[in-house]
Order: structure tokens, then C-alpha cells, then sequence
């Protein structure tokens, strides 16, 4: 595959549902961006899966790669286990490799755990067993704290609906409020948002929204117009610049087009049209789970889940240009099933649709295309 400049790039680990197939392993993802790189849930085998991937990403020319000191934060989508089980072996991985750099995880609780973990009460016997709380306690356990892993580890959890944050600290056993969710250290381009989903334990989708950019400054014009280097300059910088004679140059007059921000969603599971999704008004790449097949729905209401019609109805609501359909049932053998229910509701509507396999790799290129690319054997292809 030859290289292409791109904004965003999703790299996709795993697309079935519960359990692993024959041909499909549970869920994680990676998202690479100007600022870093940032892991969407990390389901059973992870690390393998992981780098098993940046083996292929060497082998191509030129070479790239995804390696985990560059990795700055693991955003959970809920707490079922093949969403989870793979993150605590790969943190004690990093661990033996020496790992320096700080790492932030983020992940969905409930009001009702927020406010015990912010008391320092134990978390309600009515909360979910997959409630992530109650993993993350495990983890801490087990060693999963800064001082047990040689490295730094913020803990977050939150109350998606109403944006309330803890940081929990197992070094200390403190619990500590916070009056926003953090980003990942250093990021500057690029933020995370989570949005509220709908499934049987606290869930949320992940939002990846670049800054808006300013068009590029047109250097031609202004060498036509003999302008000192300290003009430019000041143009540049977006400040107006006042002739001699009294004409006064704007500033935007000297740039192109803005680039407008770019979203990337990734839902995690969930019913269809979830409120944090379906408020959005544009979205460049929407990844969404598609468990079920049409002649399922009632399984997809019961469990909440979505079907690849419902992933559509999401899609068209959020005004997504691109879906990509994943996380299937081990009952769904082939493929081109959903693919076809999906592409059968479009009804004309301006959305591309592809399927997701397992070491894919999704390209959000700068002036808002998308490039789905699957592993051939030897390579990527279109």
C-alpha cells in the first residue's frame, strides 16, 4: 500500500462479538493521531493481536509502526469482559519493557457508583458485575498501580450523562473529584469526548475531534505584492497589515479555505440511535457495532445491541459519511450479509459503508475521504 498523508488512522484489532470466531477476535482497536496514539478497548489477547499487527506494519515499505511508548491513553467503552480482558496483561507487558512514558485510562461508570466512590463507600451491590469499577479494584490488586507497574497510571472514571469525573488513586486509596475529564498529556490537536450509549452496563462511545484549521497562507500573493518579510509575518499570524499609502491588508484575505474539524466515532456496544451519537451533527468516520442480523432484532432490543440496518439509522441521524460495520455475532458467518442489509435501507443517501475485518486498517485523510484498507496476506488492499 503506498503512503498517503492522512489525519487519523484506525487500526482495527478486532470485530466479533463475545466471543472469539474462527476468523474474528474480540474487540480493540488502536486510533493514530498528530498527537499520538490512543487504544479503544482491549477485549481477550490483545497484546498478541497488538503485536502480531505492528509486525506487519515493519514489514511493509516504508516501514511504520504503532509502539506503545507513543501510546497515551486507553479509552474503555464499558466494562464486558471481551472489551477488557486483555488490558491488564498488556500493562504488566509494558512493565517488563520498561515503559516510561505516563498512560491515562478512561472508562464509564454510573451515577450511583460515582457518588459511592466519591464517599468512600464500596460500590452498590446493585451495580453490574462487568461494572468497570469493580475490574479496575481487581486490577489495583493485582498490581496494576504506578508504583507496582513503574510507570504512571491516572484512573479515570465518569458519569457520562452528566459529565462528572473521578480519578481514583490505588496507590493511596484516595478518590478524588474531578471538574472536567482529562486528555491524554500533550495532545493539543486532537480531543476525546465520550457519548452516552445504551447497553446493560454503563457504556459510552469515543469521540476523536480534531481542531478546526486555518487555510493555507498564500505566500504568491503575497510576494506580488512586495510585501516585507515582517508583513508576511504579521498576516501570518492572522493580524491585518496597513500600507503606507492607507490600504489596509485583512489577514483573511491571504488564507485559503479553514479546514474543518474532523470526527471519528467509535461506538462500542449498543442499541441503535444512541442519545450521545444521533446529537451530533456531522461525523467524518462512524464505527458502529452490528452483533445482529435483521431476522435477530428482537435478540439486538433484548441485549441491546444493534443490528447493521440500525448501525444505517445511526448513521444517517448523525449525518456520518462513512460507516464501518463491526463487532458481529459468532452466528453471522458471512460478511456480505450485513453488508447487504446496510447498503439495503440507504435509499439514495450520500453514506459509504464498509466491512470490518480484523487487521484493518481506516484511513481519515485530511480533506475528509476515508480509505478502508484489509490484510491480504502480504499487504494491504483498497
Amino acid at each position: 500500500m503506498h503512503e498517503v498523508v492522512m489525519q487519523v488512522e484506525l487500526h482495527i484489532l478486532g470485530t466479533a462479538s463475545a466471543r472469539p470466531a474462527s476468523r474474528r477476535n474480540v474487540s480493540g482497536s488502536l486510533m493514530s493521531c498528530e498527537d499520538g496514539i490512543a487504544v479503544i478497548d482491549a477485549g481477550e489477547g490483545f497484546q498478541t493481536r497488538y503485536a502480531e499487527h505492528r509486525k506487519r506494519l515493519k514489514s511493509q515499505k516504508p516501514p511504520s509502526s504503532l509502539k506503545a511508548a507513543k501510546i497515551d491513553v486507553v479509552c474503555l467503552t464499558h466494562g464486558h469482559l471481551d472489551h477488557t480482558w486483555g488490558l491488564l496483561p498488556w500493562l504488566q507487558t509494558m512493565a517488563l519493557d520498561r515503559r516510561t512514558n505516563p498512560l491515562l485510562i478512561i472508562g464509564p461508570t454510573s451515577a450511583e457508583t460515582l457518588t459511592a466512590l466519591i464517599g468512600g463507600q464500596p460500590i452498590p451491590d446493585a451495580a453490574p458485575p462487568a461494572e468497570l469499577a469493580r475490574q479496575m479494584q481487581s486490577w489495583h490488586s493485582l498490581g496494576a498501580t504506578s508504583q507496582g507497574l513503574g510507570y504512571e497510571v491516572r484512573w479515570i472514571l465518569g458519569d457520562v450523562q452528566s459529565d462528572s469525573w473521578v480519578e481514583l488513586n490505588p496507590d493511596t486509596g484516595e478518590t478524588s473529584p474531578l471538574s472536567v475529564m482529562p486528555q491524554p498529556k500533550g495532545w493539543k490537536q486532537v480531543r476525546l469526548v465520550p457519548l452516552s450509549t445504551e447497553h446493560s452496563v454503563p457504556s459510552c462511545a469515543w469521540m476523536f475531534e480534531s481542531k478546526e484549521k486555518s487555510g493555507k497562507f498564500n505566500r504568491m500573493k503575497a510576494a506580488e505584492l512586495r510585501l516585507t518579510t515582517e508583513q508576511q509575518t504579521e498576516l501570518g499570524q492572522g493580524r491585518d497589515v496597513s500600507l503606507p499609502d492607507g490600504t489596509v491588508l485583512e489577514a483573511s484575505s491571504f488564507r485559503g479555505a479553514s479546514i474543518r474539524p474532523r470526527r471519528v466515532v467509535v461506538s462500542g456496544d449498543t442499541a441503535e440511535q444512541a442519545p450521545g451519537i444521533v446529537a451530533l451533527d456531522g461525523v467524518d468516520l462512524l464505527v458502529h457495532e452490528a452483533t445482529f442480523l435483521e431476522d435477530t432484532q428482537d435478540h439486538a432490543t433484548e441485549h441491546l445491541h444493534s443490528t447493521a440496518t440500525g448501525a444505517v439509522r445511526t448513521a444517517l441521524a448523525c449525518g456520518a459519511k462513512h460507516l464501518v460495520l463491526t463487532h458481529f455475532s459468532a452466528r453471522i458467518k458471512d460478511g456480505s450479509v450485513p453488508l447487504a442489509e446496510a447498503n439495503g435501507i440507504i435509499d439514495g443517501a450520500q453514506l459509504d459503508i464498509t466491512l470490518a475485518h480484523d487487521g484493518d486498517r481506516v484511513l481519515l485523510h485530511d480533506n475528509g475521504d476515508v480509505s478502508h484498507h484489509t490484510w491480504t496476506g502480504n499487504d494491504w488492499a483498497a
